[in-house]
């Protein structure tokens, strides 16, 4: 969607699609606006409570049932486990996708890693081509005005034209730009607190195998699960910038993170939106 800073300001129910990496300032943004206004769709949130909600809730169970005393209880339906995912907190999804490495410290099979990951890929595609519905559930059934649709890091490795044909078809996508500075501190956050992340799995066989032969490594049980999803990150991270540009680019605008940092309520945020739409126009 494309649009003139004037057209911008008209619109009456503004509907907008963050893009970015993780750390990059999107929930913080959309927790700026009013939320009596604007209903915040939040991509993982839905993976997680809509489509990846049994699985992670399986891997759960299956852990449990290694410790004798649950076991005992969850086959008696003595306890129930749920999880407790919101849009602060979406560890559940997180701990699904796992680490590749070494079982007796965690670590996952490759089939079992990239099963993990084909899942997450369906369930990320299958969530965004949910925000057209959310977008008239939000104003028809909740009164919603403005509708913010807050995109997982991994939406640019999706490679579904028809995902992102549908999300700028109903929203105004928006792509915020790490600063060279906010590019080492996610880095260094990255390899003091290495998080499960999605892969395209095109990468993931480039970068393993790189990883391996680095490491001198023969088995993927080898690995200890932190230490690829280190090392991993900066080649994930600079391979995700440019697929970022190129959405932006061809549907939609950039904005630095510098202008969301300074960004302090939704007047701010409208400002500094058009003018990012005021100097993309040729």
């Amino acid at each position: 969607m494309k649009m003139s800073p004037r057209e911008f300001f008209q619109w009456e129910s503004k509907r907008i699609t963050l893009l970015g990496m993780s750390g990059v300032g999107k929930t913080t943004l959309a927790n700026k606006l009013p939320k009596q206004q604007w209903f915040h769709y939040s991509g993982d949130y839905r993976i997680g409570t809509k489509y990846l909600g049994e699985p992670i809730l399986d891997n759960i169970k299956r852990q449990a049932m290694e410790v004798p005393f649950l076991r005992d209880l969850l086959r008696s339906d003595s306890i129930y486990i749920g999880n407790n995912i919101t849009v602060e907190n979406l560890a559940p999804v997180s701990s699904f996708l796992g680490k590749l490495g070494d079982p007796t410290q965690g670590g996952l099979s490759l089939t079992e890693f990239k099963r993990r990951q084909n899942l997450h890929h369906r369930a990320e595609i299958a969530a965004m081509r949910d925000v057209p519905d959310f977008i008239e559930k939000a104003r028809d059934i909740y009164g919603y005005r403005h509708f913010l649709n807050d995109a997982g890091g991994s939406v640019c490795e999706l490679d579904d034209p028809q995902t992102l044909e549908i999300l700028a078809a109903h929203t105004l996508i928006v792509y915020i730009k790490t600063t060279p500075e906010l590019e080492q501190t996610l880095i260094e956050r990255a390899e003091r607190d290495p998080k499960p992340l999605y892969y395209r799995e095109a990468f993931l066989d480039e970068q393993l195998a790189m990883f391996m032969a680095e490491k001198g490594y023969s088995e993927v049980t080898q690995i200890r699960p932190d230490e690829f999803v280190a090392w991993v990150f900066p080649h994930l991270f600079r391979s995700r910038l440019p697929r970022y540009q190129a959405i932006a680019d061809q549907y939609g605008y950039t904005l630095e993170a510098n202008d969301i940092a300074e960004v302090s309520n939704e007047e701010d945020f409208m400002h500094t939106l058009a003018n990012a739409l005021d100097r993309a126009r040729p």
